[in-house]
């Protein structure tokens, strides 16, 4: 696509699934990426040291396609550390031209048993996190005086209530406005904001209902094209909107979900006519 080569690119989250597939997509691009982790190396449990495997092996995809890459740590819920990476990306790449903030996390409980602390972890690392890496992005942009584009992974359930995920519907939900304010407050700046909404994807952390028969018919029957989306998929979108095909977009969300929110229910009338 049109103006990703030689451009530096910062993916958080891209330790798997969504975030690895587009850390990838930009290399394939051209483009120099770096790629957010959250745990320390030094201290990680078996659970995490999978993890920092599958982002060794973004990390050698990546290096296929000839390109500069870096991989840095970072809770981008911590504003000292997402200062650290954004500092640490400058410094490393040589500037920030892309921001694509993807980490995220959910925690499942009935809304009215969910403790505080669970419902702000969740909007400390998808809404505040967002804004955070947002805001060091454009500040050293502004600073550089040069043009950028963040797009934010957000999700169809900015739009769709999910039930006993509070916390990640209303940071997706605020994700949706944060995109479209900094978009109008930056715009005559030369920085586009934009977002993708994802509906159901095949990645490794939902295996328990793509390896299932049974719930994999049950997630698709809600979905008109019949199917999930891939990874990839979520991450062509994301180059495109961050490419200068999309120069003329800012302020979108773009939904990626085989129809999901065009009300699937109602792909039979049963409405009075």
């Amino acid at each position: 696509m049109k103006g990703l080569q030689g451009k530096n690119v910062l993916v958080t989250g891209g330790t798997s699934g969504i975030g690895q597939a587009i850390a990838v997509r930009f290399a394939e691009e051209g483009a120099h990426v770096a790629i957010n982790y959250r745990r320390d190396l030094a201290s990680v449990s078996e659970t995490d040291e999978r993890i920092h495997q599958a982002l060794e092996r973004c990390c050698d995809r990546i290096a296929e396609h000839g390109v500069d890459h870096i991989v840095v740590q970072a809770d981008v819920s911590k504003e000292e550390d997402v200062v650290r990476m954004v500092g640490e990306t400058i410094e490393k790449l040589g500037g920030v031209d892309i921001l694509i903030n993807n980490a995220g996390i959910q925690i499942p409980g009935d809304s009215h048993e969910v403790e505080v602390e669970a419902f702000d972890r969740v909007l400390r690392v998808n809404l505040r996190g967002a804004y955070l890496c947002a805001r060091e992005v454009i500040r050293h942009l502004l600073g550089e005086g040069k043009p950028g584009a963040i797009i934010n992974v957000s999700s169809v359930h900015q739009i769709i209530p999910k039930p006993r995920f509070v916390g990640y519907s209303v940071s997706k939900g605020g994700m949706q406005n944060l995109t479209r304010t900094l978009a109008l407050e930056y715009a005559s700046r030369g920085i586009r904001v934009n977002a993708i909404g994802p509906g159901a994807t095949i990645t490794p952390i939902n295996r328990s209902w793509v390896d299932d028969p049974a719930k994999k018919a049950e997630v698709e029957a809600h979905i008109p094209m019949g199917r999930a989306g891939t990874a990839e998929e979520m991450a062509a979108i994301t180059a495109f909107l961050a490419s200068d095909e999309g120069a003329y977009i800012t302020g979108q969300t773009v939904y990626v979900d085989g129809g999901l929110t065009l009300y699937p229910d109602f792909r039979t009338a049963w409405s009075s006519e």
